[in-house]
């Protein structure tokens, strides 16, 4: 299935003269060749941030001298550091989140399992995030992102007018249910090793948004719904809004939309969480698997 012409993916009228794309997946996703990220021209990173909108999500490959600080260096040209809702950061770099699952650990529900958008239960959640890749296991971990861009304009018109003016309500209560379960009190937050610090109330209070939501860039509409956060609809009861959310949910995150990565060690991949959605998956007990996280902030929605 060809969701865009052949055209999209090319290059030369994309204006990308100082990196090449390999698009992952017809619906998102590429790779970026010839960059060194370590040292990114200003050329570059124009095509690159260019190249993140147009494809939502991106990534690179064999960044081994990539440091916590050219990370860190690579977010602020994207924005200000974004605030984290779950963590503290790591020691002499607070905006930086380390995710660590160690080979002896098993656990029945991991950080990011479950399709979801970034912290959306904020004001202003996060605009983009970037993972680096320091220690992968052979097998398993893979990461998916799907097209919430595409998913809103392959919907009907009728739908879309039904949805136009609906703003949706994004709290924790389900993710911190899991966080949670089996705990023998609530403040014995963690994921594995990920030791967790977060406002529970102000988490589960949440935040309404419109469920259609306009990119601050591209001028793009997409939808802002996820399985994980995704509560209710202002005005409505539960019974009314639970189908529409369940069906939109299923929807945005369809095989068709979806791209799939293998990860590998000293990767960096980058997306948009405006226009896409992702999900970790939990299929690599008795592997270690490290990653170096940090995120933009966003705007408020509109």
């Amino acid at each position: 299935m060809q969701f865009y012409p052949p055209e999209y993916y090319d290059d030369a009228r994309n204006g990308f003269t100082a990196i090449k794309t390999v698009p992952l997946a017809s619906a998102m996703g590429a790779e970026i060749l010839n960059v060194d990220v370590a040292n990114i021209t200003d050329e570059q990173f124009t095509q690159v941030e260019k190249a993140l909108y147009h494809y939502k999500m991106i990534f690179f490959r064999n960044q081994q001298n990539m440091t916590i600080d050219d990370q860190e260096a690579l977010t602020l040209r994207f924005g200000d550091f974004g605030t984290d809702a779950y963590t503290d950061g790591i020691e002499g770099h607070p905006n930086v989140q380390r995710l660590i699952k160690e080979a002896s650990t098993v656990v029945d529900w991991i950080f990011g399992d479950g399709w979801h958008t970034d912290s959306p239960f904020m004001e202003q959640p996060p605009a983009v995030s970037m993972l680096q890749s320091l220690d992968i296991p052979p097998y398993g971990g893979d990461t998916w992102w799907s097209n919430t861009e595409l998913a809103y304009n392959l919907l009907s018109e009728k739908m879309k007018d039904v949805i136009a003016d609906l703003r949706v309500h994004m709290s924790a209560a389900w993710v911190l249910s899991n966080v949670n379960k089996g705990k023998p009190k609530l403040n014995d937050l963690s994921v594995g090793e990920i030791e967790l610090t977060m406002n529970q109330k102000k988490m589960v209070e949440g935040w309404f948004h419109p469920l259609v939501r306009t990119h601050p860039v591209t001028g793009n509409k997409s939808l802002f719904c996820d399985t994980s956060y995704s509560m209710g609809i202002e005005g409505m009861t539960q019974d009314e809004s639970r189908p529409l959310l369940d069906f939109l949910g299923e929807w945005a995150t369809r095989e068709d939309f979806n791209c799939r990565l293998r990860w590998e060690p000293h990767m960096l991949v980058i997306w948009d969480n405006r226009q896409c959605l992702h999900k970790a998956f939990n299929d690599y007990d008795g592997y270690r698997r490290e990653m170096i996280r940090t995120i933009v902030n966003g705007e408020t929605p509109v």
